[in-house]
C-alpha cells in the first residue's frame, strides 16, 4: 500500500510539475504576443511611411524603428531559448512556437543591427530613386524611372538600339553604386548568422524550408523536370525573334534586352512577335480595361469579388483607405509591389498600378498574401506566416489560373467572345508559358548566385562574371553589351538590394499548379487543366482556406498533403497544364527544324577587338559547394550544435513514415528567413517562423 501511495503521489507530483511548466510557456508566449504586435506595428508603420514617401526623415524613422524592433526579437529570442533549455515538459505546440520565436541570425551589437538596416536603405533607395536619362532636342534631360516607364519601353518598344540604350542605362544608374555597399551588407550578414551558429547566411535562408540539406536537391530535381519544356519555349521564341531583328544568334542565347522585361523574367509582352497563330484572336485585355474605363481601384475590386466567389473574405474597409494603389504625383515611392501585414486584420498593398493585364496580374498576386494574412490573423505571433515561402507567393498566382481562363474573362466581360479552336488553345497556353515557364530558370538562379556569394564561393570580384555565367546557362540569355566588374548588374533587381528572398518565386511555380490541380477537382471540373476555373466553387474555396488558416502551425508537407493528397513538391502539375503546347513545339520544331538549347557563345569584346567563339562549358558557372567553408569569407564555420534542437528534418521524418525504412543522418544546421519579396509584413528581415518539427501525420 506503501509503495502505491508512493506511486500516486510521485505521479501527482509529477502532473503539478507539468502544470505549471505548462503555464510558464503560456504566460511567456502570451507576453511576447503582446510586445511582439506592438513592435510589429510601430516598425511597419515606420517602414510604410517611408516606402510610400523616400524622405530623409522617414528613411531615418524607419531605420530606428528597425533598430528598436530587432532589440526586441534578439530579447525575445533569447528568453525563448533559456525556456526551452529549462522546461523540458513543455507541450509539442508550446515548444514549437518557443523554437519559432528562437531562431534569428540578428547581430548581438545594435551598432552591427543599425549598419544593416542602413545599407539595405542605401540599396533600397538607390534602385527605387534611378533614373535613365536621355537628351531631347531642346538640349534638356528627359529622365525615366523604372515604373512605368522604363517598364514600358522595354515591353512596347521593338527598336534594338533603342532597347539596348534602356538596358544598359537602368544598370549603368543603379549597379555600380550598389557593388561596395553590397559588399558590406554581405559581410554584416554572414557575421549575425556566424555569431548564432550558422554556417553563413544563405543557411539560415534556406532552412525555412525545413529540409536541411535536400533543399538544394530537390530544387535541382524541380529544375531538371521542367527544364526540357524551357529548353523548347525558349528554341521556338529564339526562332520567332530572329525574324524581326536580324542581329540576333540563330542558335545561341538570346539578347537579355530582346523578351520585353528589364530582366527577362517574363516574356509576355513579346506574345505580337511569337504569337503562334496570329490570325486567331489576340487573348490580351489591355485594350478592354482601358475601353472599359478601369481605374486601379476598379481592378482591385475584381480581384476581390474572385476570391469572395469562393468563400474566402472581402478586404476590410481599412484596406482601401490605407493601401496606395497609385503612385503619388509628387511624391518619391518604392513602386515594387507589395502587401503588408499591420496584425489584427490591418492589412494593406502598395503598388504603382498601371491599368493593363500584366498588372491585372499582380493585383490577383498581391491580393493573395492578404488572404493569406486574414485567414491566419487569429492564430499565434509565432504562427502567423505561410506554411513556407513559396505557399505565400503562391497563393494568389493559384486564383489566377482560374482568373486568366478565356472562359472566365469572358464571363466578366473582359473577352467579348470565345474561341475554343486547337488554334486558339495554343495561342492561350505560349501566352501563359511566356508568363510562367519563361520564368522558371530565373527564379531559380537568382538566389543560386547570392548563396554562393554568402558562402564565399563567389568573390566580390566575380560578382558580374558569376551572374552573367548564370544567367546563360540556365536561361539562355546573354548581355546585349559586353560587361565588367566596374558593373554590378545583380542590383538591377530591387530583391538583391533590399535582401529579399527569391526562390520562393521558383517554389511558386511549382506549388501553384499543385494546388490548381487539387483545387479543380474540388471544383468538379472535366477536361484538360488548363481549361479550369474554379470561380464560385464553394467547395474548392474552403478546402483552400483551411489550409490559409494553418499558416505555420505545422510543418509544411502537412499542409500541403492537407489540401492535394501529396507531401512533396512535384512538377507533374505544371507538366500536364502545358503539355499541350510542349507537344505542338516538338512537332513545330521538327517541322521546321531550329536548334534545341544554345550550345555555343559569342565573346562580346576581347582586348585585341578580336571576336572568339568559346564552348559554352568554359562558362559553365561553379559548382554548388555550398556546405563546405570555402575561402574569402571571414565568419567563423558553423559549430556543430544543432541549435539545442534534437529533431528529424521533414525528408527523415517522411521516411520513418514507410514501412521498412531506416532513420537517415541529416544536417539540421540550418534556420529561417521570413520572405519579403512581395510580402512585406509586420516582421522583421530575421524573424525566424519555422523549425525542424517531429512530424505527426495522419
Amino acid at each position: 500500500m506503501a509503495g502505491l501511495n508512493l506511486f500516486f503521489w510521485r505521479s501527482w507530483s509529477l502532473l503539478l510539475i507539468l502544470a505549471e511548466e505548462l503555464m510558464i510557456g503560456r504566460s511567456r508566449l502570451k507576453d511576447i504576443e503582446i510586445r511582439g504586435s506592438k513592435t510589429i506595428i510601430e516598425e511597419s508603420e515606420a517602414l510604410w511611411n517611408y516606402y510610400t514617401d523616400l524622405t530623409p526623415k522617414k528613411e531615418e524613422v524607419s531605420i530606428k524603428a528597425s533598430t528598436r524592433a530587432k532589440e526586441f526579437y534578439l530579447e525575445a529570442s533569447k528568453n525563448a531559448s533559456a525556456m526551452l533549455s529549462k522546461h523540458v515538459d513543455l507541450s509539442h505546440d508550446v515548444a514549437r512556437q518557443m523554437r519559432l520565436i528562437r531562431r534569428n541570425a540578428m547581430p548581438n551589437l545594435q551598432k552591427d543591427v543599425e549598419a544593416i538596416e542602413k545599407l539595405q536603405a542605401n540599396l533600397t533607395a538607390i534602385f527605387s530613386n534611378g533614373r535613365v536619362c536621355k537628351n531631347s532636342t531642346d538640349s534638356s534631360n528627359f529622365c525615366m524611372p523604372l515604373f512605368p516607364d522604363l517598364n514600358n519601353l522595354m515591353a512596347k518598344s521593338r527598336d534594338y538600339d533603342e532597347l539596348v540604350w534602356a538596358w544598359r542605362g537602368w544598370r549603368d544608374a543603379v549597379g555600380p553604386p550598389m557593388r561596395a555597399q553590397y559588399k558590406e551588407l554581405v559581410d554584416m550578414l554572414n557575421r549575425g548568422a556566424s555569431e548564432h551558429n550558422w554556417g553563413d547566411y544563405g543557411h539560415f535562408v534556406r532552412s525555412e524550408y525545413e529540409m536541411g540539406n535536400d533543399l538544394i536537391p530537390v530544387l535541382n530535381g524541380l529544375w531538371t523536370a521542367v527544364k526540357p519544356l524551357y529548353q523548347e519555349l525558349h528554341a521556338y521564341v529564339r526562332y520567332q525573334l530572329k525574324k524581326h531583328y536580324k542581329k540576333m544568334s540563330p542558335d545561341g542565347p538570346i539578347g537579355a534586352h530582346l523578351l520585353g522585361n528589364m530582366w527577362a523574367q517574363d516574356w509576355s509582352a513579346i506574345y505580337d512577335l511569337v504569337q503562334p497563330f496570329p490570325d486567331v484572336a489576340p487573348l490580351h485585355v489591355t485594350p478592354n480595361l482601358i475601353k472599359q474605363h478601369y481605374t486601379p481601384k476598379k481592378m482591385f475590386e475584381l480581384a476581390q469579388s474572385f476570391f469572395v466567389s469562393i468563400g474566402l473574405d472581402a478586404m476590410p474597409a481599412s484596406f482601401w483607405d490605407k493601401s496606395v494603389l497609385s503612385k503619388p504625383e509628387n511624391k518619391s515611392m518604392v513602386c515594387h509591389a507589395s502587401a503588408w501585414d499591420f496584425c489584427q486584420g490591418d492589412v494593406r498593398i502598395k503598388m504603382c498600378t498601371s491599368v493593363n493585364q500584366d498588372d491585372l496580374i499582380t493585383v490577383h498576386h498581391e491580393m493573395g498574401h492578404v488572404e493569406y494574412y486574414l485567414a491566419y490573423k487569429d492564430l499565434p505571433y509565432a504562427y502567423r506566416t505561410g506554411a513556407n515561402p513559396g505557399f505565400h507567393e503562391a497563393i494568389g498566382d493559384t486564383i489566377t489560373l482560374s482568373v486568366e481562363t478565356p472562359k472566365h474573362l469572358k464571363s466578366i466581360g473582359l473577352l467579348y467572345s470565345l474561341n475554343t479552336s486547337d488554334e486558339a488553345t495554343i495561342n492561350f497556353l505560349m501566352l501563359q508559358a511566356l508568363r510562367r515557364v519563361a520564368s522558371l530558370p530565373f527564379t531559380y538562379l537568382v538566389d543560386k548566385w547570392r548563396w554562393k556569394v554568402f558562402a564565399g564561393n563567389i568573390r566580390p570580384s566575380e560578382y558580374n562574371a558569376e551572374w552573367w555565367k548564370l544567367r546563360t546557362y540556365y536561361q539562355g540569355i546573354v548581355a546585349p553589351v559586353p560587361r565588367s566588374e566596374n558593373d554590378f548588374d545583380p542590383g538591377a533587381k530591387f530583391h538583391i538590394g533590399s535582401n529579399s528572398q527569391y526562390i520562393c518565386y521558383f517554389v511558386s511555380l511549382i506549388l501553384q499548379f499543385q494546388f490548381h490541380q487539387s483545387l479543380c477537382r474540388l471544383a468538379k471540373h472535366e477536361g484538360p487543366l488548363h481549361e479550369c476555373s474554379i470561380y464560385k466553387s464553394k467547395e474548392a474555396g474552403q478546402k483552400f482556406r483551411e489550409m490559409l488558416e494553418a499558416g505555420s502551425s505545422q510543418p509544411w508537407p502537412q499542409t500541403l498533403h492537407h489540401l492535394t493528397g501529396e507531401r512533396e513538391m512535384s512538377a507533374n502539375a505544371i507538366l500536364e497544364y502545358f503539355d499541350p503546347l510542349k507537344k505542338w513545339l516538338f512537332t513545330y520544331r521538327q517541322a521546321h527544324k531550329y536548334p534545341l538549347g544554345w550550345g555555343k557563345l559569342k565573346k562580346q569584346g576581347t582586348a585585341n577587338g578580336v571576336r572568339k567563339t568559346i564552348n559554352n562549358s568554359s562558362l559553365k558557372p561553379k559548382a554548388d559547394s555550398l556546405a563546405a567553408n570555402p575561402k574569402g569569407v571571414s565568419f567563423t564555420k558553423a559549430k556543430n550544435s544543432n541549435d539545442g534542437l534534437n529533431l528529424p528534418d521533414l525528408k527523415t521524418a517522411l521516411e520513418e513514415l514507410q514501412p521498412g525504412n531506416s532513420k537517415t543522418t541529416v544536417n539540421k544546421n540550418e534556420s529561417l528567413l521570413e520572405a519579403k519579396s512581395s510580402i512585406v509584413k509586420a516582421r522583421p528581415m530575421f524573424l525566424p517562423n519555422k523549425v525542424k518539427d517531429q512530424l505527426n501525420l495522419g
